[in-house]
């Protein structure tokens, strides 16, 4: 009996002996059998498209500020009217300003009337000089007497210009073409020179521009291709504009001008592109996305699936004797959405997995599957 119970515990143990020894069998076998795919870093010449979220502005926004103080007793457009320089857009309450011309052209009346005086007595008193009947003290009298009537008229003058300007500027009027903005102000307000906000905004939006930034490194980039930023506005191609709603907008813009001052904060530039806006699709204060074609360049690419993202970082694998090497890399990310540019991290030549990476360890052993360019 004791031999029985000996020869079952033995059979027992090698029955759980050969268990455990199929199952680290299989399990070496699955190991074995992971492999990737690998592939060599090289470059390809390529057309970057990049997006800049940008501001859309009239080629010029006017501010309109009456020159003088008074009540508004006519409107003459309506909001978003066109109109042209010089038109009259609003009338502001003439009757003070009328009374101070007509007062002024009094004055200028009573000064040449003065002067007149003046220049009859000056030849009077020449003539008894030349006689020898007066001194020349009178004369010399009647000389600045006549200086200062003419002078009494010059100023009486200036304010009749003065006065005239005034009544001129009770009609507001636009000083360019555009289309007329918010009207806040009605019939029966009081307007002046220093308002907190303007009367209205006339923006002349036959042309639109769009400002947006590029990084300092970027417009380093295009100039270099170029050879100068002046060269560079004169030989980017056409840029395209998507409006606010994700549509392109039809008509291809230009670069204009490319500010000379990096911010500090963002360390961008400035760069203002111009569009024509014919049937005033493009409004004034509203946003979109500048597509510009940068110049085609030889760069290092490497797709999507041969990367991963942790914490924010992009980590592609090297193969380094054997083994997954981890490479963090600064990129670039193409329209076609499906490729990197690499801008730090690789070299052309590395040998990369190219798939699975999320699987990869680094330091783990890598059993090429094959190698692809």
């Amino acid at each position: 009996m004791a031999n029985m119970k000996k020869y079952v515990t033995v059979s027992v143990v090698s029955s759980i002996v050969l268990m455990f020894s199929s199952c680290g069998g299989s399990k070496n076998e699955s190991q074995s059998e992971v492999k990737f795919e690998i592939m060599t870093v090289g470059t390809d010449s390529i057309d970057i498209v990049e997006k800049y979220s940008a501001s859309i502005k009239g080629r010029q926004d006017v501010d309109i500020m009456p020159q003088i103080s008074g009540r508004i007793i006519r409107l003459c457009v309506k909001e978003g009217e066109r109109v042209k320089t010089g038109q009259v857009l609003a009338v502001i309450d003439q009757a003070p300003y009328l009374a101070a011309l007509r007062t002024a052209s009094a004055n200028v009346s009573a000064a040449q009337a003065k002067a007149e005086t003046a220049r009859i007595e000056l030849q009077g008193k020449q003539a008894l000089f030349d006689e020898k009947i007066i001194s020349d003290y009178e004369l010399s009298l009647a000389r600045n007497q006549l200086a200062v009537a003419l002078a009494e008229l010059e100023q009486a003058e200036a304010q009749e210009a003065d006065a005239r300007n005034n009544l001129s500027y009770t009609e507001i009027k636009s000083p360019s073409n555009g289309v007329v903005g918010t009207l806040p102000y009605r019939i029966g307000a009081l307007v002046g020179p220093n308002m907190a906000q303007p009367f209205t905004v006339v923006s002349d939006n036959a042309e639109m521009y769009a400002y947006f930034s590029i990084s300092e490194n970027m417009l380093r980039r295009y100039s270099a291709h170029y050879g100068s930023i002046d060269s560079m506005i004169a030989g980017t191609p056409e840029v395209r504009l998507q409006l606010n709603d994700g549509r392109l907008y039809k008509a291809k813009g230009r670069i204009e001008t490319v500010s000379g001052v990096v911010d500090p904060v963002t360390g961008t530039v400035q760069i203002k592109a111009l569009f024509p806006n014919p049937d005033r699709e493009l409004l004034s204060g509203s946003i979109g996305n500048v597509i510009l074609q940068n110049p085609k360049t030889d760069a290092v690419t490497i797709p999507m699936t041969a990367t991963v993202e942790l914490q924010d970082k992009i980590i592609a694998y090297r193969l380094k004797n054997g083994q997954a090497e981890a490479a963090y890399l600064t990129v670039d990310r193409l329209n076609d959405g499906n490729r990197f540019i690499v801008r730090e991290g690789l070299s052309v030549g590395d040998t990369i997995i190219a798939e699975g990476v999320g699987l990869v360890k680094e330091g783990m052993s890598i059993t090429p599957k094959n190698e692809t360019k």
